[in-house]
């Protein structure tokens, strides 16, 4: 078995048992009855989980059930709790000593939020994302490659979200050479967007793979530089894989469309359309979404979606904008297993994708309202100024 993919067990096999299976499950866009009974009775378990340990959430369990029932299933119990409240407040449902890994959401200023995991919880959620790279053929310990990542370089007291996920996410191939976009400098960090052209232009002539991951802002500045200097379009090997997450937010009037985005990193790169994929996620919740080869976000076996008025927080239908409902039984630690994010998004069956993942699919159309919050993006964006 690929190492990535090993078991891992839940706190309390008796109390979480069901937890257990869900996560166990190795397809990761497998769907129907079946599949969704089995969410159900997780999500019940994991209720009451939070319930015994967390006084926050068994209040919550106190009100109401909704009526209609919501999308996310009949019956399934979804208190919802505003990804901003991890913000504010640190609410754990194990002992703070049984704490495996502590990440933050934001940049080096700002509100963040303070995500506490158990090693079950983190550990499941990097199975996850393992299980998603598997379906998609991109493991391969045989193979290595040269990664470019657009993410934070690490750093002793650096805690962020996208900085452990863009490092795990290189333990799917073995790295001959790797590169930061973003330098530590002692005291923060500097976005390095020579070094970067440098490293593509280098990694262009050699004879393994590239893997491109992080902020896909970053990636477009690159390119946006290259074609700037004059520099004439690279053909990256074959093989190679482009992996982007967090958004444009703090450059959203220089944003520019997926499809011209991707456009460009073909002509630009030599990397295939089907092999540039974003990604959605968050360190409230962990569950990875990948875009398919058509690049829609499927709701994989582990969760489920809804999308919700931003005014009365109802349940809306099928192509309806409202903030982002994300529910996944899989966290133990914290009450964050039924999250309402700050994302416009709306909600689309599947079959009106063309690939074969029959699961729901999202698409995010950007944050809601404007906020003081801060993410790891807007940080990072605020390197950027004075590239113009």
């Amino acid at each position: 078995m690929k190492p990535h993919l090993a078991p891992v067990e839940v706190p309390d096999p008796a109390a979480l048992g069901l937890v257990q299976r869900l996560c166990d499950l190795a397809e990761p866009y497998a769907d129907g009855p079946v599949a969704d009974e089995l969410f159900a009775a997780a999500m019940g378990q994991t209720n009451a989980w939070h319930a015994r340990r967390s006084p926050f959430f068994a209040a919550l369990l106190q009100d109401p059930a909704e009526t209609p029932a919501p999308t996310v299933g009949e019956g399934v119990r979804t208190p919802l709790v505003p990804a901003a409240f991890f913000k504010r407040h640190e609410v754990l449902s194990v002992p703070r000593e049984e704490v495996f890994l502590h990440l933050t959401s934001s940049g080096t200023t700002g509100q963040k939020s303070q995500m506490f995991f158990d090693e079950w919880t983190i550990r499941s959620a990097q199975r996850m994302v393992a299980r998603i790279f598997d379906h998609y053929g991109w493991i391969t310990p045989e193979q290595p490659v040269n990664y470019l990542l657009y993410s934070y370089e690490p750093a002793p007291s650096l805690k962020l979200g996208t900085s452990f996920t863009d490092n795990y996410l290189c333990d799917f191939a073995p790295a001959r050479h790797t590169t930061h976009a973003l330098r530590h400098t002692g005291s923060g960090h500097e976005f390095d967007v020579h070094g970067c052209i440098a490293a593509l232009r280098r990694y262009a002539e050699d004879d393994v793979p590239v893997r491109i991951l992080g902020f896909p802002a970053f990636l477009y500045f690159t390119l946006e530089r290259m074609r700037a200097m004059g520099l004439p379009p690279l053909t990256l090997p074959e093989g190679s894989l482009v992996v982007l997450g967090g958004g444009w937010k703090g450059h959203a009037d220089r944003q520019i469309g997926k499809e011209a985005f991707y456009a460009e990193v073909t002509e630009r790169l030599g990397v295939p359309g089907d092999r540039v994929r974003d990604t959605f996620g968050s360190v409230e919740h962990c569950v990875p979404y990948i875009e398919c080869a058509h690049h829609r976000l499927h709701v994989p076996v582990w969760s489920r979606a809804a999308v919700r008025d931003t005014g009365t927080l109802r349940p809306l239908s099928y192509g309806e904008r409202g903030f982002l409902h994300l529910v996944s039984p899989y966290i133990t630690s914290v009450p964050a297993h039924s999250v309402v994010m700050g994302d416009l998004a709306s909600l689309h069956p599947g079959d009106a994708c063309p690939c074969p993942l029959p699961t729901d699919w999202f698409t995010v159309h950007g944050r809601a309202g404007v906020s003081r919050n801060r993410s790891c993006a807007v940080a990072a964006a605020e390197l950027m100024k004075g590239m113009s």
